[in-house]
């Protein structure tokens, strides 16, 4: 197992901090953060653990990370650009990448960015192309006072911040969907409504997609023997996983419930267009005999009766609108206008 004192940047001792560096905590043994300032150099040999996180889009972080003496498949993760979320353990080492959704300013949005990590022992390094949410959160609460007693259980709580933003993604997309609801059972129905919803099932397939690569990784990694590793690295898989699940079937129970008020919605839409195509039914098959009269009267041929009386055009005019009285005895004895 490397020693925490290796686990230094091979850059030139000129440097005055470590390059790329987002944050850095250092976890001690009653299991406070400590938040360390980035722009000073990091004591490595200090007692304690480290929780180094990286902005991956600084060119500067390349050469520390591989010059690190981070296993080399761990290395080689945390420079790729995977766009897959799996899950490694290797002798005193755990590694992978983990799907979160990017932060805004001031909130969480829809969009998916991944989140890069390799932990021993003594040292998480975790690093990202985008503000991600659960980072930014753990990051947060650890400021707050909360107290980690390992590097795993700090995993666990980015694991669990990740889980946190979906659950609350998934109440503001409940909430959305209630609202359509109550409109639909209402018939306050609008043409965006159609857009919304299905705006909001695909964010659901989004959500789904990344709760089930998530939750698969902490079923497999529960299935494994973990018995190798030390107790600071050994990750309680089951729990995330069961929570993972949880959340993973409410969001396909949004996704299940937006779909089937689209069709209803669409039912709806439909019968709003067959009442109006019967009423312009209804209102050509009252003007069609009418039509007929004029059709008539405007042939130019001779014998056309009521062309020498006084008072034809009127002749004509109860003419057609008795052909209207006609049709719509018609029509309502069919049963047309039921």
């Amino acid at each position: 197992m490397a020693e925490p004192a290796k686990l230094v940047s091979a850059v030139s001792s000129a440097e005055p901090a470590i390059p790329g560096l987002v944050w850095a905590f250092r976890l001690h043994g009653d299991g406070s953060a400590e938040p360390l300032p980035i722009n000073q150099p990091i004591e490595f040999s200090h007692d304690g653990r480290l929780w180094l996180h990286f902005n991956l889009t600084d060119g500067r972080v390349r050469p520390w990370i591989a010059a690190s003496t981070l296993p080399p498949l761990a290395r080689e993760l945390l420079l790729s650009n995977d766009t897959f979320q799996q899950l490694h353990v290797i002798d005193h080492c755990v590694y992978g990448v983990f799907s979160d959704l990017v932060r805004d300013i001031d909130s969480a949005t829809e969009e998916t960015a991944f989140l890069r990590f390799a932990m021993t022992e003594h040292l998480l390094v975790s690093g990202r192309h985008q503000a991600l949410c659960s980072a930014d959160a753990t990051r947060r609460v650890l400021e707050s006072g909360y107290r980690v007693d390992n590097v795993a259980h700090l995993l666990e709580k980015i694991v669990d911040e990740v889980a946190d933003t979906l659950d609350r993604m998934a109440d503001k997309l409940g909430q959305e969907i209630d609202d359509i609801e109550e409109r639909i059972l209402a018939d306050d129905t609008k043409p965006e409504m159609r857009r919304n919803l299905g705006r909001l099932r695909r964010t659901c397939v989004r959500l789904h997609r990344q709760l089930t690569g998530l939750r698969v990784l902490f079923h497999r990694l529960d299935q494994k023997n973990t018995d190798h590793l030390s107790p600071a690295l050994r990750i309680h898989a089951g729990k995330l996983a069961q929570r993972l699940d949880g959340l993973d079937h409410e969001i396909v129970e949004l996704r299940e419930r937006s779909r089937l008020l689209e069709e209803e919605l669409r039912f709806k839409n439909e019968e709003e267009s067959n009442r109006h195509l019967h009423t312009l039914s209804i209102v050509t098959s009252l003007l069609l005999p009418p039509t007929l009269v004029t059709g008539i009267f405007g042939m130019n041929t001779k014998g056309l009766p009521l062309t020498d009386v006084e008072s034809g055009f009127l002749w004509a005019a109860v003419l057609m609108a008795s052909s209207v009285a006609a049709a719509y005895l018609f029509m309502r004895r069919t049963g047309i206008f039921k």
